[in-house]
């Protein structure tokens, strides 16, 4: 394929899914990474970790039920009470040594504190979960979630979250989260 048509080809597949990985692209065009590279640079297309975080700043609102660095994952969409999206790549910290699959607590964690972060309060806390872990997650793999609010009961009552957790086009997590929204101050402890 000449090199200015799959310069354009490249430019779509970013374009339609920007959290495509230089490795993934490798694929899909058959070229070496270098090659792959050397087009975004000239194509002025940034790499993932640049893209996300240009998407981050220019297409969510801000988190407030919780500090932005207590959220698992970087988050790239957010629309308050509404929907979420956040993106986790697993990491040599995040796995079992032996296997190299994912420890099921971090999956659950950017599922559950995009959970709350979709909420529009100052405080809110998970009530319940009930979760499902599909297939297993590896070494490498960007698990993206999703968080979608199904519905709210009052100001300061509960809200039902559900997240899909996916890599690639495969859903690897599913959780449906009762948060509780405080309205003031939380209850101390005995309360």
């Amino acid at each position: 394929m000449p090199k200015r048509q799959r310069q354009q080809q490249l430019a779509r597949e970013i374009e339609d899914n920007p959290f495509v990985t230089d490795e993934e692209l490798t694929r899909k065009f058959k070229v070496s990474i270098q090659t792959v590279r050397l087009d975004r640079l000239e194509l002025g297309i940034p790499e993932l970790r640049e893209r996300m975080k240009l998407m981050a700043e220019q297409s969510y609102d801000q988190v407030k039920s919780l500090p932005l660095h207590e959220v698992i994952g970087d988050i790239i969409d957010l629309q308050l009470d509404k929907s979420g999206i956040s993106i986790f790549e697993i990491r040599e910290e995040h796995v079992f040594s032996r296997t190299q699959i994912a420890r099921g607590h971090h999956i659950f964690s950017q599922a559950n504190s995009l959970a709350i972060a979709v909420i529009n309060n100052e405080k809110a806390l998970t009530a319940s979960a009930d979760i499902r872990f599909i297939r297993q997650v590896r070494l490498s793999e960007k698990c993206i979630a999703k968080a979608y609010v199904r519905s709210i009961s009052g100001q300061k009552g509960k809200a039902k979250v559900e997240v899909f957790t996916y890599v690639g086009e495969e859903m690897v997590f599913q959780g449906n989260f009762l948060i509780y929204r405080f309205a003031k101050e939380m209850p101390e402890e005995g309360e």
